[in-house]
Formats: structure tokens, C-alpha cells, sequence
């Protein structure tokens, strides 16, 4: 089984990119964030033509927003919302085997690391809190696996400066603590660095401000898959080379700013 996160930044938009990488890859299961757009207005009948019949899609006009698309069929979709705001930022749906899917768009936080002056800063750090005390209740034997954009680069080498991004929103050091509450609420398995350990350094994400994305390489590990000790093993078994960062996504035309990370399991 092969499982891919994408943050598409406007899946209408870009949807023949969606497309591109659905052929490209075959994942038997894609989830996006950032959709930007409602229901109604999502790509179905394309996503059906590629392939992927069995969509859960929570959607926002013109923000947020987050989907399910899969070869496989979803079942017990359920969204889920956070600080009281009415974001859509959660959905998950269980595929074969057993295995629940969670797919989240963690808010940005602004650019002010200060709670106190910036409230979307301040919004992110309780999100992050809900969602360890959520995860704190799911059982040992529980199958899951949380992919997303979580808007944290939690290691050293998932930035490419850990000493100039230390007050930069996104790889402070509360944001870091937090993250790591989640992991520790439920045993989370980090794939990528269980599979790519540091010192290698790891991005996701690069600005549209670079001239040369790739040339300057500035980039954070922005999007994630972990799974649930429960799953601990099948998700490694594969090696390194199950687990994939398609950067080259990052350089097609009109590109969204974070690159598809993908994964496969030995279920």
C-alpha cells in the first residue's frame, strides 16, 4: 500500500499537477491540504477519471481545507474541529486492514513567534494542544497513521539553518515542544527520520520568494507521516527507499510550494 501527503495550495488550481503526480506515482491513497475551495466545487469527476473513485473531502471557500482521495474504499469519514474556530483542518477515513487515516492542515501561526501580540501564532500552539490530548486517548493496539502539513520543522536538519530559524514561526523552540507532545501522546512513529536519520537533512517546503528554489535549497520539513506504534513495523519494513520526497513535483509549472511526500507498507 502506498500513502502520499500533499499540501496543493488551491487543488483547482492546480489539479492537472494533482493529476501528473497520481499517474506518475500511482499512490493507492492521496491526502491533500489546502484545497481552498467547498464541496461542490472540488475536482470529483477528474480524481474518478484518474482513478481515484472514493473522495472524503472537507472543504472551505477560499482557505484551508483538506481531502481524501483513494483507489481504495474509505469508510467511518469523520472531521473533526479544532479551537473552536470552524477551520476545516481534519478528516479521517479508514482504509483496508483496518488502518484509519488522519489527514491535517496545522495552522500556519503568521510570523510573529508571540502568542501574546499574534493570535494565529497563538491559535497554532492550542491547535497543537488538542490534538496531543485527542491522540492521548487511542488505544495500543490502535492501526493509525497521521499524514499532513503540520507546519513544524521539529529537527535540526529538517531546516536549513536550525541557529537562524530558531525565532523564525514554524522551528521555535515552543512549536518543536509541541509537536513533540503530540508524538508523545500516542507513541507516534516519525517515518521519515526513523528511516532518515539526522544528520541528513530533510525539506518539504521551499518559498516562492527564492529566485532559485533549488539552487539556494532553503528549505524546512514541513509535511509529515507517522504512524502508530501499532504499525510501527510494516511502515519500516521496506527500507528507506519506501519513503519519498518528490521534490521534483517542486519544479513543475505553476508549482505549489511544498513537494508530495509518499510512502509505502508491507500490509
Amino acid at each position: 500500500m502506498k500513502i502520499a501527503t500533499w499540501n496543493i495550495n488551491s487543488v483547482r488550481l492546480r489539479i492537472d499537477l494533482v493529476n501528473r503526480f497520481l499517474k506518475e506515482e500511482v499512490p493507492d491513497v492521496l491526502c491533500l491540504q489546502e484545497i481552498k475551495c467547498l464541496e461542490d466545487n472540488f475536482p470529483t469527476k477528474a480524481l474518478r477519471e484518474a482513478g481515484y473513485e472514493h473522495q472524503a473531502i472537507s472543504g472551505q471557500a477560499g482557505y484551508h481545507g483538506v481531502a481524501i482521495v483513494s483507489r481504495l474504499p474509505l469508510k467511518n469519514v469523520e472531521v473533526r474541529g479544532f479551537c473552536e474556530k470552524g477551520d476545516c483542518r481534519h478528516i479521517a477515513a479508514s482504509i483496508a486492514g483496518g488502518v484509519r487515516i488522519h489527514n491535517f492542515y496545522v495552522p500556519a501561526g503568521g510570523d510573529e513567534p508571540d502568542p501574546k501580540i499574534n493570535d494565529k501564532f497563538a491559535h497554532k500552539l492550542d491547535f497543537l494542544d488538542e490534538m496531543a490530548g485527542w491522540f492521548s486517548d487511542l488505544g495500543p493496539r490502535s492501526k493509525a497513521v497521521l499524514v499532513g502539513d503540520l507546519n513544524v520543522a521539529p529537527k535540526e536538519h529538517d531546516v536549513w539553518s536550525h541557529k537562524q530559524l530558531l525565532k523564525v514561526v514554524s522551528h521555535t523552540p515552543v512549536e518543536v515542544e509541541k509537536l513533540n507532545a503530540v508524538i508523545a501522546s500516542h507513541g507516534w512513529i516519525d517515518v521519515a527520520r526513523e528511516l532518515i536519520p539526522e544528520p541528513e537533512k530533510l525539506y518539504t517546503w521551499w518559498s516562492y520568494r527564492a529566485k532559485d528554489w533549488r539552487a539556494s535549497n532553503r528549505g524546512r520539513r514541513l509535511d509529515h507521516i507517522w504512524v502508530s506504534p501499532a504499525l510501527k513495523k510494516p511502515a519500516l519494513s521496506l527500507g528507506r527507499e519506501a519513503f519519498k520526497i518528490h521534490d521534483d513535483a517542486r519544479g513543475w509549472e505553476k508549482p505549489s510550494d511544498h513537494a508530495p511526500v509518499s510512502l509505502k507498507f508491507d500490509l
